[in-house]
């Protein structure tokens, strides 16, 4: 990652600097030569201080690209110092709004394509951090189904420790679900040290008292190998989370999640001027669909169906029709036949949908018209997904909190498998976006959405 950022800044600074030369000739190649190290040294600096290559980020969520576009942020202004610093030949202001912009341009998709290598690698099952786990069984249990369904984050349990040594206080087991379970709490220290693990993973148990950590903290030291703690509290992380030492106790703060403020104002601009954008940009697209369902089927091009908004608001829904038209009347002698999670209703050979309407919803082109909706100020680019009110009538409390933002036409939901996912899945990943949204994970979902939609998986 460090190379890569390194040589991307650098062949920007050669290229900017070769068609700077051309514009101000009367530039010296003195002056050139120290213009350019002097910025490949400044961003490396920005971006070494802003955290960007630490290893917990490496890979791990929007977070990385987060602080990426803050480093080089902070290399504007670092350089702009530099400049000031040294004395800059004329026109080298301008020199500092074109060179950073372009190696963003480079070192985005760089960093996302060596993402994408280092993930393909971990689902292969290499580039893994060995990890120990002490805790409460039932705990290390969820921890190693995580791990392995989500490889991408660079973690495999290859070991575990109890209290007892075994799987639970009435079992004889030795293995937590192909896991062996090497030793009990007392042991975690050593093993460590004879098997190298990466990575000690705690989780909640009674057992571990603060001393208790604290001493096994201190046995750690000098192997190389981070302790990382679960508080078991909740599912909540990204900007919500800040640790801070009062009255030398480490204290885990969990702020409210922003609902408004200047970041909600610039997503409120993004969706409608990227509605309005999109709108324009796809409209041909757009018509060639509707003379085809036009030509198909009788009925109306567009679906309309109420659908419920942020606060509990309902609104109508459009989206291009792709059923026949007696779809609704046919719907109870398929209602045996339904393969959707909890309250949806999903066929993945359903009779009612035409053979155009079966090629939009693979690639979600049906969902087109909704820009209209983002338009309008009902629905985001990115949110949860908009729910029917039946669906609503039987949401627990707690699943209500989905309605605290607006829906959006792609969410971690439509990255994440789509019709694929069980009912408690996606409601999770529902309301994991509605304690953790930020503007770096809408930039991430958008992205993602991309891949997800040209390979139609989960789209039924």
């Amino acid at each position: 990652m460090i190379g890569g950022d390194v040589l991307a800044t650098a062949l920007v600074v050669i290229v900017v600097g070769a068609v700077m030369k051309m514009r101000h000739p009367g530039w010296t190649t003195l002056s050139l030569v120290t213009l350019e190290v002097l910025t490949v040294l400044a961003v490396a600096c920005a971006l070494g201080l802003s955290r960007v290559w630490h290893p917990v980020v490496l890979g791990q969520g929007p977070d990385e690209f987060n602080r990426l576009g803050k480093g080089l942020f902070a290399s504007v202004v670092t350089l702009n110092l530099s400049l000031l610093a040294v004395g800059t030949p004329a026109g080298a202001r301008l020199w500092v709004f074109v060179v950073v912009p372009a190696i963003a341009l480079l070192v985005f998709p760089q960093r996302y394509l060596l993402r994408q290598l280092l993930h393909r690698q971990r689902y292969r099952g290499r580039c893994l951090l060995p990890v120990l786990a002490a805790g409460n069984p039932a705990a290390i249990r969820d921890l190693i189904v995580r791990t392995r369904n989500a490889a991408h984050v660079g973690w495999r349990v290859d070991a575990v420790c109890t209290e007892t040594g075994m799987a639970g206080p009435s079992t004889t087991d030795t293995d937590l679900d192909g896991v062996p379970i090497i030793g009990t709490f007392h042991d975690v220290a050593e093993h460590v040290r004879r098997g190298g693990y990466r990575i000690v993973a705690i989780t909640p148990d009674a057992y571990w008292t603060p001393d208790r950590l604290r001493r096994l903290a201190w046995d750690l030291e000098g192997t190389g190998t981070e302790m990382v703690i679960d508080p078991g509290l909740m599912e909540v992380a990204g900007p919500r989370l800040h640790i801070s030492g009062v009255l030398g106790l480490p204290l885990l703060r969990v702020s409210e999640p922003a609902f408004t403020g200047f970041r909600r104002v610039v997503k409120e601009l993004v969706d409608r001027g990227g509605a309005a954008l999109l709108l324009t940009l796809l409209a041909p697209l757009m018509v060639i669909i509707s003379t085809l369902i036009a030509i198909e089927s009788k009925g109306g091009v567009f679906y309309r169906q109420r659908r419920v908004g942020k606060d509990g608001t309902e609104f109508s829904i459009i989206k291009f029709r792709t059923m026949h038209p007696d779809a609704e009347q046919r719907l109870a002698e398929l209602a045996d036949d339904n393969e959707g999670a909890g309250p949806l209703f999903k066929l993945r050979t359903d009779p009612r949908i035409t053979r155009v309407g079966a090629i939009l919803r693979r690639y979600s082109l049906d969902e087109l018209p909704q820009l209209l909706n983002v338009l309008a100020g009902s629905m985001s680019l990115v949110g949860p997904r908009p729910p029917l009110p039946s669906e609503c009538a039987e949401y627990p409390p707690h699943v209500r909190r989905r309605l605290l933002v607006k829906p959006g036409m792609t969410g971690l939901w439509q990255v994440s498998g789509r019709s694929d996912l069980s009912w408690e899945e996606s409601v999770r990943l529902d309301l994991r976006y509605v304690e953790d949204w930020s503007l770096a994970l809408d930039a991430l979902i958008l992205w993602k959405t991309i891949r997800a939609v040209v390979s139609g998986e989960g789209a039924y």
